[in-house]
């Protein structure tokens, strides 16, 4: 069956997936924008919350990288025409994403001061820190049973039912935001900081349910696990733990600019977080377009058809420039007025002001990344994308890191670093592409 590659096809798996995509980065910026805005310690609840999202986003992200595993190896045999043949497989896979969840979940929990002590937290930030991750965590198992039914459905072709997942997840974790950090007077007495802790977890309850219903309903996967072991989970597995150490790689370059930021003091890493939200919301925004490149992109590689995935690389990577660009105009127009969604200290705000403006340039770079991250997790290349992170991480960001700190360059020195390890990430996934799938197409 083939495979048309247009506008229209593009954005109707894009365009939810870009929804449902943003709705992560929307759940960690409503905690941003309503913690940083509480009247009593706003500032130091607004550090803890980008010192604690920035450490779940890590371990969410390690283990999450199961959902492209189990939507390239679905949409490989979707475009093969055996669906069939691999039915057994995503609830083995879930199983086991569940299970090591758990296991990383019980043994973080004991050593969460340590943890967030190396992270230069200190004071009342890192009591913040402690008491918002002890609610949260709890919704780390959720949030990986969600993204891996995502990935189900991304196989499948369907990006609209996790659209709809993400978008309830966000109106209710929104909804109870502002009821729980406020309160609501004469009936929920403000919890501050620990209150946008519970939104989160029972906006993550809510999506888990959801996307389990939806399953069930809406696919024919079975979630009953069968024997024996089905062949494809050695794939699976192999393609999970190349993701896993690429995520590792990955997050060792955020992890390590909030903890340069950090001690740069709380009014700079309140900045940095303003600025990684923003960042990260217009990665997730961009990546609906890698997402449509992995769901296409598997699909044309079980099917050897690799004229359209050539066209395909093309379109999707224009669009996801065209939207960075947009995104970059925007948010250059008013900076001061993005800031103080987050934050009104002023302080503050005159640091962001002061550096925002290289995160916007990283921008179109940052689709080329993206966008090629996804075709080459569609496409399998697990393998080659985990070298692409590791080389990034410790010859382009950390050195430029290292340089940035001797020079005593601030928060611009960590933006420039983040600038470069994006160009090393856009540029080896080019070169590659040309040189392998390019050739292909000539002989298909």
């Amino acid at each position: 069956m083939s495979t048309v590659i247009n506008f229209k096809s593009i954005n109707k798996l894009a365009v939810p997936a870009i929804i449902s995509g943003i709705a992560e980065p929307i759940l960690s910026a409503t905690d941003t924008a309503v913690v940083g805005n509480i009247p009593i310690n706003g500032t130091e609840s607004l550090a803890a919350v980008g010192i604690v999202g920035t450490f779940l986003s890590m371990l969410i992200w390690i283990l999450a990288q199961t959902r492209s595993a189990i939507s390239a190896i679905i949409s490989q045999y979707l475009g093969a025409d055996k669906l069939d043949e691999v039915k057994a497989l995503p609830a083995q896979a879930i199983v086991f994403n569940l299970g090591l969840s758990i296991v990383i979940l019980l043994t973080t929990v004991p050593f969460i001061e340590p943890i967030f002590r190396l992270l230069n937290a200190e004071g009342t930030v890192l009591e913040y820190c402690i008491s918002y991750y002890q609610i949260r965590v709890w919704g780390f198992p959720l949030s990986l049973f969600v993204f891996a039914v995502f990935g189900i459905f991304r196989g499948l072709q369907n990006t609209f039912w996790p659209m709809v997942v993400a978008l309830i997840g966000v109106v209710v974790n929104i909804a109870l935001d502002f009821a729980l950090v406020y309160g609501i007077e004469g009936i929920i007495t403000p919890m501050n900081l620990e209150g946008a802790a519970w939104a989160s977890l029972i906006a993550q309850g809510i999506m888990a349910i959801l996307a389990f219903v939806l399953l069930i309903k809406k696919t024919d996967v079975s979630l009953r696990l069968r024997k024996p072991w089905h062949p494809e989970m050695n794939r699976f597995l192999v393609m999970s733990g190349n993701l896993f150490i690429r995520s590792l790689a990955l997050n060792t370059t955020i992890i390590l600019a909030v903890r340069e930021a950090t001690a740069l003091g709380t009014d700079y890493i309140a900045a940095h977080t303003i600025a990684m939200q923003l960042w990260l919301f217009s990665a997730f925004f961009i990546d609906g377009y890698g997402s449509a490149g992995n769901i296409l992109g598997g699909k044309l590689l079980g099917a050897k058809d690799y004229s359209n995935l050539i066209k395909l690389s093309k379109k999707v990577t224009i669009y996801g420039i065209i939207v960075a660009i947009i995104l970059g105009i925007g948010a250059l127009i008013k900076p001061e007025i993005l800031g103080s969604v987050f934050t009104k200290d002023q302080s503050v705000l005159l640091i962001f002001s002061g550096f925002f403006y290289l995160v916007v340039i990283t921008l179109p770079v940052n689709a080329v990344a993206f966008v090629g991250d996804g075709i080459f997790k569609g496409l399998a290349e697990t393998g080659y994308l985990r070298n692409v992170l590791l080389g990034s991480t410790f010859l382009g960001f950390l050195p430029t890191l290292l340089i940035a700190r001797y020079f005593d360059w601030g928060l611009h020195g960590i933006w420039i670093a983040i600038t470069v390890w994006m160009i090393v990430r856009s540029g080896a996934l080019v070169v590659k592409f040309r040189n392998k799938y390019v050739p292909l197409s000539s002989r298909s």
